[in-house]
């Protein structure tokens, strides 16, 4: 089964954001993922929704909104009224994550946990059948353009695992230093969404090179 393929707009040209996010509608993406930072929960801070609001007029694909934030259940009605298909919230950021993916739910969006590269996936058992997709991040979050953590590739295993051993139907999505290569491992160890952004940006055509990661 082919991937879904998440380009992260974090990567983009701000200055020519309308233009890759035409580039984003023409190819075979299924979703662009979004990254919001905060500067407190991770070391950068990225755009807010003044912006997304016409990030989400300019696209044709379904949002896949990634909170890298304090606090991300504040948010939950802003992240609504982009339209959003997915809102993904980091387990080490909600004290109270069943409540909050029950909220997100209630919205009517999908409900999304991350875990960081320290994060074991043991402790997603209690919630892994309440969300709709773990997002596990293959690099430390707050930056594009980082190394892969090679451990990643048996994260992913071991939560393919989890999820068969629990009945759940939750997707697995990695991020952080995904390419041809990468994504080829990833997929086969069991990930079902592949967040690339300087993969896809940096290439000579960003358009062929989503089409590839596609084809792993």
């Amino acid at each position: 089964m082919k991937p879904i393929i998440s380009p992260s707009i974090l990567s983009a040209n701000f200055a020519h954001l309308a233009k890759d996010l035409e580039m984003i509608n023409r190819s075979e993406a299924d979703w662009v993922h979004i990254d919001i930072m905060d500067g407190v929960f991770v070391p950068n801070i990225s755009f807010g929704f003044p912006v997304l609001k016409y990030v989400a007029e300019l696209t044709n694909k379904p949002l896949d909104v990634h909170l890298m934030i304090v606090h991300p259940e504040k948010f939950i009605p802003e992240v609504k009224a982009l339209g959003a298909h997915v809102m993904n919230v980091h387990f080490e950021a909600c004290v109270h994550l069943h409540r909050v993916i029950q909220q997100i739910r209630e919205a009517g969006m999908e409900p999304a946990v991350t875990i960081n590269p320290a994060t074991p996936v043991s402790f997603l058992k209690d919630i892994i059948r309440d969300v709709y997709m773990v997002l596990v991040m293959s690099v430390n979050p707050g930056f594009g353009g980082q190394k892969f953590i090679e451990h990643s590739v048996e994260k992913v295993k071991e939560l393919r695992e989890l999820i068969e051993q629990t009945g759940s139907k939750a997707l697995i999505e990695v991020d952080g230093g995904v390419n041809i290569e990468t994504g080829a491992r990833l997929k086969a160890a069991g990930a079902d969404v592949l967040v690339a952004g300087n993969a896809i940006f940096s290439a000579e055509s960003p358009e062929a090179m989503i089409s590839e990661l596609k084809r792993r």
